[in-house]
């Protein structure tokens, strides 16, 4: 379990709380900006069935809040019955910010992993979200063939829920990816969220940050949404490190760069 929340101090984003257990730890490298960066790793190596983490990250008023990982999080083969199981709460003040970046999370041939990311945003605050997944490494040769994936985002504003997205491949994981309506052949996929009252501003940009690569939508007022298909990992990187640049308006974290 990980629980870490910035407060403002100072015109400067410090520590407020840490509370850290289990195999879940965060670095906060030398700050070179206004804002908190945790770089969350874990010392187990990664994740099988049966696993359970829990992450909270928390943006005090004025404050903002970086949260991403030390490499990609890797999901291996689980024994049948086993799902390893992620839990991520995000809560974002008045007029604070908080970007949640994680590195890839690569998914084996076999695994199963239920996660979900549920975050909590004050209308004054700004709220921005990446996850980039991998099935299997392409340069590796591996092949996913069958396994258990679910993801479910909820984004509430106040009680209101804003946003919320499943998805769910169960069984022959890479016929699934062929569909068409799934991911078209594609092995490594992003979805990117954006929670701010000048969200319509970033639509256009984004578009031409991802290209060809993705689509991106103002689903609702305040609140943009895109998805990204990629044939492998570093051509996924290649459309969201530009992607992420686009809709912070800053550089992303040393750990992202290629």
């Amino acid at each position: 379990m990980l629980e870490v929340s910035a407060k403002l101090r100072g015109g400067v984003s410090r520590i407020a709380d840490l509370h850290q257990s289990g195999s879940f730890k965060a670095l906060f490298p030398r700050a070179f900006s206004s804002a908190l960066q945790a770089v969350v790793l874990n010392t187990g190596g990664g994740i099988t069935g049966g696993d359970r983490f829990r992450l909270t990250g928390r943006a005090e008023p004025g404050s903002h809040l970086v949260l991403t990982t030390q490499a990609a999080e890797r999901i291996y083969r689980a024994q049948p019955g086993e799902v390893g199981r992620v839990r991520t709460i995000l809560r974002v003040g008045p007029g604070a910010r908080l970007d949640w970046l994680p590195q890839e999370t690569i998914v084996f041939d076999r695994a199963a992993l239920d996660r979900t990311i549920n975050a909590e945003v004050d209308p004054e605050g700004r709220f921005l979200a990446v996850e980039p997944v991998i099935f299997g490494r392409a340069a590796m040769g591996e092949i996913v063939q069958t396994g258990y994936f679910s993801d479910r985002w909820r984004v509430r504003m106040g009680e209101e829920l804003i946003f919320a997205d499943n998805l769910l491949l169960d069984g022959p994981v890479q016929n699934l990816l062929d569909r068409p309506a799934v991911a078209g052949g594609a092995r490594a996929m992003a979805s990117l969220l954006l929670v701010a009252r000048d969200a319509d501003l970033a639509l256009d940009r984004l578009r031409r940050a991802l290209g060809s690569g993705g689509g991106a939508s103002l689903i609702r007022p305040g609140v943009l949404f895109a998805r990204v298909l990629a044939a492998d990992g570093f051509a996924l990187r290649r459309s969201l490190i530009p992607a992420i640049r686009a809709l912070t308006g800053t550089d992303i974290p040393k750990t992202w760069i290629l």
